[in-house]
């Protein structure tokens, strides 16, 4: 049987849509999903340079480690090997993570993206926040503060029914560590920006809301919302 946080995270990363997979052997196989715009659409903000790197290597490397991981997972499951089961979960969590994340990143962000939200997204940042600015700044301030590597999260918590911010460090999902439903997530692992921006993290978290899709966002919150 498998432990509760592989059962959770296997769980999410099948609801999540528009995620690349191949079926092989009566298991799922993950595959990197395809970026819906070229490496070099969203410079001037970020460079192709980065996107390339980001996704065919980085994003690739959790993909292809997360199927060797729950290539061995079922085979720990088959021989009831419980002390395997066990061992497999940070590789399983930290590369399921990786999939999971840089799936949702590169949706929510655009080259035409940029702006401001509009309908129940809008009301709810207001609401939740009392401005977009407000929230823009909470976001953007957990990003810089994140020590070392990980991500910061506007989420959606279904108990509630508000939106959330949150922190979560290295490749740690969002769902399965804070129970909010991600909506939108700035990556500030040093592979996102260090070759553009160097050490000045504040700056390319700035830059990063010139290219967010509202569109996208928006249509995550009438998901999670829907689901619960």
């Amino acid at each position: 049987m498998l432990s509760s946080s592989a059962t959770v995270l296997r769980s999410v990363l099948t609801k999540a849509a528009g995620y690349g997979t191949a079926v092989t052997c009566n298991r799922t196989k993950h595959t990197l999903p395809d970026l819906p715009y070229d490496y070099n659409a969203l410079e001037p903000y970020v460079s192709a340079e980065i996107m390339q790197l980001h996704h065919s290597k980085h994003h690739n490397t959790y993909v292809n480690n997360l199927n060797v991981a729950e290539e061995k997972l079922a085979e720990a499951v088959a021989k009831n090997n419980v002390n395997q089961i066990i061992q497999l979960q940070p590789a399983l969590k930290f590369n399921g993570g990786g999939h999971l994340n840089h799936s949702i990143f590169w949706e929510v962000l655009s080259p035409s993206g940029g702006g401001l939200p509009s309908g129940d997204l809008k009301e709810m940042i207001i609401r939740d926040f009392d401005s977009f600015d407000k929230m823009k700044k909470q976001v953007s301030d957990a990003a810089v503060a994140v020590q070392g590597s990980g991500w910061s999260w506007l989420g959606y918590n279904p108990v509630s029914g508000r939106l959330r911010i949150a922190a979560c460090a290295n490749q740690d999902p969002l769902l399965p560590t804070t129970g909010l439903i991600p909506l939108f997530g700035i990556d500030v692992w040093e592979h996102a920006y260090y070759l553009q921006y160097k050490n000045v993290r504040p700056d390319y978290v700035s830059a990063i809301w010139n290219i967010v899709n509202w569109e996208n966002v928006a249509s995550r919150l009438q998901e999670a919302k829907m689901e619960n």
